[in-house]
């Protein structure tokens, strides 16, 4: 019995043996496996860093580039701009309706730069006969003028919610907000987002309590204003315009404070700009300057001051010229210019094929424009 049981023991105690050596082998080739995905996981991060470090690179190397671009922008604006005294007035317009401007004299040349009213005053003595041809330009109204058409067929950011990167529909004061804690335009279906999360009373993008009373929004503005702002020193113009929030109405400053924006950069200054000096309400008219600021606006991407250069090019009769301001505003969205290019196709003056393009553009604009918050926010009365 002893004997057997020394037996039994040595092969528990073999079975053992080889259940630890299986389990050894086991764990030797588990610690193994995990040696080679930690070294994978450091090759990764490896790789990752390597990636961080051209992203780092390229984006230095493309803010180097945007900075370069505007600096090379903000010295032809400088250049494109005159002397011309400052002069008064107001009139709104952002997409919603359009003018109609009297017939334009030809102008006289501004300093530095040959400006006519619409880059008819050429094609006016060319068109005895009252040709639909625009005549050739030459000198610094013809480099104006290819500079005019070939520029300006995207909108600005500015166009664009900062929520949800979509460009606003037109006109942008019917369907989004400006708050003037950041002077972010916010569109329709991303307030109406906002108010489903609870964030009544704060802004949708900077969580800023929105104001309450006249005094605590004219503080924010000119907080904004004191930083330069372009926008918020347009959006203070607007202000004294109309003599709101507690201001008197000062339509001198107005022109001083849309000027400034101007400078910075603000297109909507240069339009307003445009309006003032154009149609000389409350202020002195002026209408090769208003026209000039308004091809100022329509370069930088500005749907109504495009729409209005084919405004003043159609009364000049230099028709195919204002068709081509209208084609480009149509395809950016602006259902105004659709229509108006429908009615020159009924006149003769535009091709069905002219006409089929500019409703396709306008339908593709319409289209990248759509969402479901802001199809909601439609149907909420937003």
């Amino acid at each position: 019995m002893d004997a057997r049981g020394a037996r039994e023991s040595m092969d528990a105690a073999k079975r053992s043996v080889s259940t630890a050596r299986k389990w050894a082998e086991s764990s030797a080739a588990s610690l193994e496996r995990a040696r080679k995905r930690l070294a994978e996981i450091r090759e990764e991060v490896d790789r990752c860093e390597r990636q961080a470090g051209d992203a780092s690179s390229s984006l230095e190397e493309a803010q180097r580039y945007l900075k370069d671009l505007e600096r090379r922008h903000e010295v032809i604006d400088v250049d494109e701009e005159t002397t011309q005294q400052r002069k008064k007035r107001r009139l709104s317009h952002d997409g919603g309706t359009s003018i109609t401007p009297p017939t334009i004299p030809e102008a006289a040349a501004e300093e530095g730069l040959v400006l006519r009213p619409s880059m008819s005053g050429v094609a006016a003595a060319a068109r005895a006969g009252g040709s639909d041809e625009p005549a050739d330009l030459g000198g610094a109204a013809g480099t104006l003028h290819q500079r005019l058409m070939a520029s300006g067929h995207e909108r600005p950011e500015g166009d664009r919610c900062p929520i949800c990167f979509d460009l606003i529909e037109l006109p942008m004061k019917k369907h989004s907000k400006i708050n003037v804690c950041c002077m972010k335009l916010v569109c329709n279906g991303c307030r109406l987002a906002a108010r489903r999360r609870g964030m009544n009373g704060r802004c949708p993008f900077c969580r800023t309590a929105t104001p309450t009373d006249d005094a605590s929004e004219l503080a924010m503005i000119q907080r904004r204003v004191e930083k330069r702002d372009a926008e918020a020193i347009a959006h203070l113009g607007y202000k004294y315009y109309y003599g709101k929030l507690g201001l008197t109405k000062d339509v001198s400053r107005a022109i001083e404070l849309w000027t400034e924006a101007a400078e910075l950069g603000s297109v909507n200054a240069h339009s307003e700009l445009g309006h003032t000096y154009y149609c000389g309400n409350d202020a002195e008219e002026d209408k090769p300057r208003g026209i000039h600021h308004w091809q100022l606006a329509a370069m930088k991407g500005h749907v109504s001051s495009r729409n209005n250069l084919g405004c003043t090019e159609h009364d000049n009769g230099n028709y195919q010229l204002a068709l081509q301001h209208l084609m480009i505003s149509a395809k950016m969205g602006l259902k105004w210019s659709v229509n108006v290019i429908k009615k020159r196709f009924k006149e003769g003056r535009a091709t069905k094929e002219q006409y089929a393009e500019a409703l396709q553009g306008y339908r593709d604009a319409m289209e990248e424009m759509k969402s479901p918050q802001r199809e909601e926010a439609k149907r909420a009365g937003i």
